[in-house]
């Protein structure tokens, strides 16, 4: 069922820092990351069953904030380095703690989120404020001991990944190994292991001998969710490369390489900006691709080069606005995909806080909007219409009335709930499926 009931909204008045540049949830969907322009992530934990509602499963609430990133200035390049938050990805956990890495233009950093309730007190060669006992005062021996305090959550910075990017990262991935991630940029793609943050080896690598030959640019790579050799990538003129890590070091020979023939007929001056991917995913089973490019989402299913199995309009209504959307660079804008968690849904976003989802098996679609009207707990979605010329009905919203200032970027979907985070600039809007 594609509608969506209660919804949790949260954000304060807008400002530049406050705008939400990336969503994640972790492995089981408990915990949800966001990062800012600010270098902030704020990750929000799932409340527990309560004994009075049992059916009903609790909202997200705050769990943890910490500065991530700090503005940095490259010397050398003369640079400002901004903190803006590109991505974050967890680690699947393997104890109490939980490990996300975060990145901003030039540096990922892991960082482990940990709890605390207790502290130990009685000890011999300090006293309880932390200061230096004189030895010859020390008559007795104590037995320091555990006492319980207010739980504390503590983000702690466990490596740092620097100096291995010229360019501008704009994605990073978790191998299905969980001992190595990649990190992408315009030009270049590096592996790391988790353990070694001096080096890093560069598996892709697009750069021509001559700059002015330079056609295309990285936009986008992932990881297979389960062959730890094989990886896609994304570039600007609409492809899409599979690698096998296995067959050379540098995998800069592809193994498969997706492209869709282009329409003669639609030929036009915007083509190339509107055919560059802005994301690129692989469906949990690992059988196929999503890319979501200015217009449409695209399925490839990773047998068949030559074009998508599915292609999605998500606002076919604005290929006549494109000359002012190029002129308000919207055309730019770089819109992310998510599946749910069988595969079965798709869902991205648009402009005037509308996100769309798709439904593969009824090809049933649906426009959402998130707003603050829509936010209130058990309030139901109501399905939005764009009509594009004559007659407007009065449930629909004419396409010369959309506000291309609000803009659904960021997405993110529970891996195996109906649950879905939506970021609307500065707010972060979380729905969930009324039967839950």
């Amino acid at each position: 069922e594609l509608f969506w009931g209660t919804g949790q909204g949260r954000g304060q008045e807008h400002q530049a820092a406050d705008i939400i540049s990336t969503v994640e949830f972790n492995h089981t969907g408990e915990l949800l990351a966001t990062g800012d322009k600010g270098g902030r992530v704020v990750i929000f934990q799932r409340e527990q069953e309560s004994k009075n509602q049992p059916h009903r499963r609790g909202e997200y609430n705050v769990y943890s904030t910490f500065q991530s990133h700090e503005p940095e200035f490259d010397y050398l390049k003369s640079l400002e380095i901004e903190e803006k938050i590109n991505k974050i990805r967890w680690l699947p956990q393997q104890n109490a703690a939980y490990f996300l890495l975060s990145t901003n233009d030039k540096t990922v950093k892991l960082w482990k989120v940990s709890e605390r309730d207790k502290r130990p007190e009685g000890y011999n060669l300090k006293d309880e404020d932390g200061r230096l006992r004189d030895p010859s005062m020390i008559t007795v021996l104590r037995v320091p001991v555990l006492r319980p305090m207010d739980l504390m959550v503590e983000a702690t910075p466990r490596r740092v990944f620097a100096n291995a990017h010229t360019y501008h990262i704009n994605s990073i991935s978790v191998n299905s190994d969980y001992e190595t991630y990649m990190s992408a940029d315009d030009l270049r793609i590096n592996l790391w292991n988790f353990e070694i943050t001096n080096q890093s080896f560069n598996i892709v690598d697009i750069k021509p001998a001559n700059m002015e030959e330079l056609t295309e640019v990285i936009t986008a790579a992932e990881f297979h969710p389960h062959h730890c050799n094989t990886f896609v990538y994304s570039s600007s003129k609409g492809t899409i490369r599979l690698c096998d890590m296995r067959t050379a070091a540098l995998c800069d020979r592809h193994a498969k390489f997706f492209e869709e023939p282009e329409d003669p007929s639609n030929r036009s001056f915007f083509s190339e900006i509107i055919s560059s991917i802005s994301d690129v995913k692989f469906s949990h089973s690992g059988r196929y691709i999503m890319t979501r490019d200015y217009l449409t989402v695209k399925v490839w299913d990773l047998n068949m080069e030559n074009r998508p199995i599915e292609t999605y309009q998500v606002h076919d209504y604005l290929r006549s606005k494109l000359c002012s959307l190029y002129e308000n660079d919207c055309i730019f804008d770089k819109f992310e995909c998510v599946w749910n968690g069988s595969d079965s849904v798709i869902m991205t976003g648009s402009y005037n806080n509308f996100f769309r989802m798709f439904d593969r098996n009824t090809k049933r679609d649906v426009t959402l909007e998130a707003s603050r009207e829509n936010s209130k707990p058990r309030a139901i979605l109501k399905p939005r219409k764009v009509c594009v010329g004559g007659k407007r009905r009065k449930d629909e919203i004419s396409v010369d009335s959309l506000d291309f200032s609000k803009k659904i970027l960021h997405t993110a979907w529970h891996p195996s709930e109906n649950i879905i985070a939506v970021a609307a600039t500065n707010n972060l809007y979380i729905f969930q499926d009324k039967v839950n």
